[in-house]
């Protein structure tokens, strides 16, 4: 290549990891957006307090199954497409919360987001290792993973502003234009190439995955934290676990038999695949304990609800500045040393908090290490394993798998978490117990992860040519 086009192509990669960036913040930003907004929405639609919560979850359910289809699709039809037609389903969703009436209409519309939503952050992931070479990749995926702790920040920061001027449902209008600017560029700057063999998906896999996941989701949401046990045997719960047992056999035995499945079982014979599927339950699960944080502090500091969402702060900074950091260590010293000091500092983190007294500043100072030690876990090293470990047809799929298998630990340690918080309701005694039973899985993990490539291995899988990029087969500007 000439400096010439060298300077091109470093000019388009930026300008692509700018348009993924922007994306993955529209759908991000419309989870922590919602919060403030409730209120004046209750005002002007009448929502019974025990539903609130499905404001938020039924965009996380729908959104978690909808990954596996885009995920696909964009493996089969080729980038460019996926990613604009996940933004229009996303712009689609917008206009039904933004008109809505009805609850209905609102959790129907929310659902829609979700389910468009879903498609965005792993074929942005793909893209990446499509465009990128695998020395870069690190750098422009920890840059990606920055967006969580932005939309974390600027989300209710938005929200606070547009409420005093205008009603709730601009906080939804806004997408409009927005999305309209990211299909715009995406068409003009994403490469259209079809990655893999343009076969026919399998529409009955993906079903039962889907049933598999919402079953597992919906079941786990209608625990009884304080009758924890029970509950679980419970007519609300256990039917639709047993659902998902069987959908996942039914899933495993369709995928064996067809000749194109959703998702390739031979992937989970990698090591490394097998090893980051469970880091990233557990990671999931780790990660659950943010939720929680903010109730903790009432707990032990007697502050206000506001107050406790803005002792968050440290914590989110720190993850927002640990994510390029860790790109850049990733591309340096590979992904082995980062995932094992990511646990190790999640366990450092934890082990200061449990030990915090009245002192607000011991919470700030445990944070910190807390911060970068799940983004290390949670961003871009378990992604930069996936991209490097399967062929380019498969790139998407893996990055939806990921974040299904860390949604999973989520969606169980929301559920296992609050039932440890009860046992002492006005203590601390429930948080301490999650907090070492999460210390010791993140210990233990250690060990798991010292099996992971050590960097000059994953250099000699990358020569061997299971790494890729779209700039060596001309394929950029098509």
């Amino acid at each position: 290549m000439t400096k010439n086009e060298t300077k091109e192509v470093k000019t388009k990669q930026y300008k692509i990891l700018v348009l993924l960036f922007v994306g993955i913040l529209m759908g991000a930003i419309d989870i922590s957006i919602v919060a403030p907004a409730i209120p004046s929405i209750e005002q002007t639609i009448k929502i019974n307090e025990r539903d609130l919560g499905w404001i938020v979850s039924i965009y996380i359910l729908f959104n978690l199954v909808g990954i596996s289809f885009f995920a696909k699709l964009s493996d089969m039809y080729g980038r460019r497409n996926i990613y604009i037609l996940s933004i229009l389903i996303f712009a689609l969703g917008s206009i039904f919360v933004s008109l809505s009436k009805s609850f209905v209409i609102l959790l129907l519309g929310r659902a829609v987001q979700g389910f468009g939503s879903s498609g965005i952050f792993p074929v942005a992931s793909a893209v990446i290792g499509d465009i990128f070479p695998p020395e870069k990749r690190g750098s422009a995926l920890g840059l990606i993973g920055t967006v969580f702790g932005f939309a974390f920040i600027l989300g209710p920061l938005i929200a606070g502003v547009l409420l005093v001027y205008f009603e709730w449902n601009m906080l939804f209008l806004i997408n409009l234009p927005v999305a309209l600017v990211l299909v715009f560029f995406s068409w003009k700057l994403l490469p259209s190439v079809k990655i893999g063999e343009g076969k026919k998906i399998d529409i009955l896999g993906l079903i039962t995955l889907t049933l598999t996941l919402a079953s597992f989701a919906f079941g786990l949401s209608q625990i009884d934290q304080k009758n924890f046990i029970i509950s679980i045997f419970s007519i609300n719960v256990i039917p639709f676990i047993l659902f998902s047992i069987i959908f996942l056999i039914l899933f495993i035995i369709r995928e064996k038999r067809i000749a194109n499945p959703v998702v390739k079982l031979s992937l989970f014979k990698s090591k490394q695949i097998k090893i980051v599927t469970i880091i990233a339950i557990c990671a999931g699960l780790t990660q659950s304990l943010v939720i929680f944080i903010p109730k903790y502090t009432i707990s032990l500091f007697s502050v206000t609800n506001s107050t406790a969402s803005l002792m968050l702060l440290p914590l989110v900074i720190s993850s927002a500045v640990a994510s390029p950091i860790i790109g850049r260590m990733l591309d340096k010293y590979g992904s082995r040393i980062i995932v094992i000091s990511g646990m190790i500092l999640v366990s450092i983190g934890m082990s200061l908090l449990l030990f915090t007294t009245t002192l607000q500043l011991q919470f700030y100072i445990s944070s910190i290490p807390f911060g970068f030690g799940i983004t290390m876990l949670m961003s871009s090293p378990l992604r930069y394993i996936m991209l490097n470990e399967v062929p380019p047809s498969d790139r998407a799929l893996t990055q939806g798998l990921l974040t299904i298998f860390i949604s999973v630990g989520q969606i169980v340690g929301t559920a296992i978490i609050p039932s440890l918080i009860v046992i002492d309701i006005n203590g601390v005694l429930g948080y301490h117990i999650a907090m070492m039973i999460l210390i010791l899985i993140n210990t233990s993990l250690v060990f798991l992860a010292l099996k992971l490539k050590n960097r000059k291995l994953e250099m000699e899988t990358l020569k061997i040519g299971t790494a890729y990029y779209t700039f060596k087969n001309k394929s950029f500007d098509k």
